[in-house]
């Protein structure tokens, strides 16, 4: 149960916190920072949160966190911007909101359409602030009865249900997990002392470095895709004023209900590891679609098709920290990035971090608020700016890219060899970008296979060398189990695919 006086002096320990200068300046720059991405379609959040990883090294865990996670949910606010106004998403789990967005800015109702996502990103961003504020304790006092066995089997159900479940190709998301656990046995046994996979390179005696292995995969193949783009014509966005951002009652009647449901499904979906945003935005819009009196009117500009994704979306982002923060399990590709931040903090997800480190994890929360309230203050006023910025060519903003990355490569280790990692893997990501192979779940099983290794041995040493350990224990049972059932029903749902392929083939 919640205990109300211990939550508001938990709020005031956050409250202390946020509201220092520091704390203030890093999350307007982070949260303005992930607008800009947000709103340039083609660089992607987590590109975006590669490439800046490297400048919070240098500060306190709770500030880099914050800052990091302003960039990820900075940049759901400003992905509507192009995806209405443009047809083109500008982060994937924008992608729904083109379908009824792009129609109402066509209608002349762009501003409105502006106007209806930015509440809704915001109302359900605090729906979902208020699900980790009151479930992550709990959560993270009931881990204290998880041991080993439990998180291993726990972390294997996250990197398969976020193969199955989100990505386009599972099989070949499987492919990427494995090769991600495989990269991370890279360097020196932690028990024994003996190199793995180094290749007699002292360089690699600590492993591959996280930076340079997200920024390979993730910065560089962006520019490299997206380096064609310079030459091409692209549509100049239309002018949108305040006045015309300003819904009418019957907006306001028909949006509400849709924020509520919308923002109910994300905290949902992305409170369970290996769903995220992506799941939440398009199970609310079909929601919608399906409780709607006139469902053909989805596609042609529906004020609900653009209001519960949108809420929905946001909500899963915050509620995709109590697993991260809680149990150490991300529940996407970035929440695993933000979590390989906290480790090379030293700072351990769990009840030490929720209840031994107050200050920390209720200052996130009280920052990730105030993060979402700045946005709603910039949004609005600014949407002047955030038009012109879809005018930048890509002829000027790329090579600065590209500059930015190796000087963040550098700057961590000080080291020529990192940014030769850099490149080649900036040539792997590209060539897996170009055989439809997602680098997400490879940097997801980099992250967690260390820790998985980790709890594996320890679970073979208090066995004895039993694996039957693993299934033994109830929990960690059901967690395998329910691995078990997703990919049977991976393969089941492939042989009807292939059948019906072949059926259609034979008409």
């Amino acid at each position: 149960m919640v205990d109300p006086g211990g939550l508001v002096t938990n709020l005031a320990i956050g409250f202390d916190y946020a509201l220092s200068l520091r704390a203030l300046t890093f999350c307007t720059i982070g949260v303005t920072l992930g607008m800009v991405v947000g709103v340039l379609p083609g660089i992607g959040t987590m590109a975006a949160v590669a490439m800046l990883m490297p400048m919070t090294f240098w500060l306190d865990p709770t500030t880099a966190i914050a800052m990091l996670a302003g960039i990820y949910y900075g940049a759901a606010y400003g992905g509507s911007i192009a995806s209405i106004l443009l047809n083109l998403p500008g982060t994937a789990n924008t992608a729904v909101t083109c379908l009824d967005g792009y129609p109402m800015a066509r209608a002349g109702r762009a501003g409105v359409a502006l106007m209806l996502t930015t509440v809704a990103s915001f109302v359900g961003s605090i729906l979902g602030l208020t699900m980790l504020a009151l479930f992550a304790p709990p959560l993270a006092r009931a881990s204290q009865s998880f041991g080993s066995q439990e998180y291993f089997s726990l972390m294997m159900l996250g990197l398969v249900a976020a193969s199955v479940l989100t990505a386009n190709n599972p099989f070949r998301a499987l492919a990427m997990v494995t090769v991600g656990l495989t990269l991370g046995l890279v360097g020196l046994d932690i028990t024994s002392g003996e190199r793995r996979f180094t290749f007699g390179l002292l360089q690699l005696y600590d492993g591959l470095p996280l930076v340079a292995l997200a920024l390979g995969l993730f910065g560089l193949p962006e520019v490299i895709r997206n380096a064609a783009r310079s030459a091409e014509t692209r549509t100049r966005p239309p002018p949108v004023s305040f006045r015309s951002m300003l819904p009418g009652r019957e907006d306001w009647a028909r949006a509400w209900r849709p924020y509520l449901r919308g923002s109910g499904i994300g905290a949902v979906f992305g409170a369970l590891p290996g769903t995220g945003g992506l799941i939440a935005t398009f199970m609310a819009y079909a929601v919608e679609k399906r409780i709607h009196r006139d469902p053909s009117q989805f596609g042609k500009g529906a004020v609900e098709g653009v209001s519960s994704p949108e809420a929905a979306n946001n909500a899963a982002i915050q509620t995709a920290f109590i697993p991260t923060l809680t149990l150490g399990v991300p529940g996407d590709a970035v929440m695993a990035l933000l979590l390989g931040v906290l480790m090379i903090h030293n700072v351990s997800p769990g009840l030490g971090l929720v209840s031994g480190n107050p200050e920390m994890f209720w200052g996130l929360v009280v920052t990730f608020a105030i993060g979402n309230l700045i946005l709603l203050v910039l949004n609005i006023p600014m949407i002047g700016l955030w038009v012109r910025i879809l005018s930048i060519p890509y002829s000027l903003l790329f090579p600065c890219i590209v500059v930015f990355v190796c000087i963040g490569v550098y700057a961590v280790r000080y080291s020529t060899a990192d940014l030769v990692i850099v490149m080649v893997f900036a040539v792997v990501g590209y060539g897996m970008a170009l055989l439809r192979f997602e680098p997400a779940p490879l940097i997801m099983g980099f992250i967690l296979g260390p820790l998985m290794e980790e709890n594996f041995r320890r679970s073979m040493v208090l066995s004895r060398g039993d694996p039957a350990t693993f299934v033994e224990r109830p929990l960690s049972g059901s967690f395998l189990a329910a691995c078990l059932l997703l990919l049977i029903w991976l393969v089941v749902s492939e042989i009807r695919r292939r059948g019906r392929s072949r059926i259609d083939s034979a008409n």
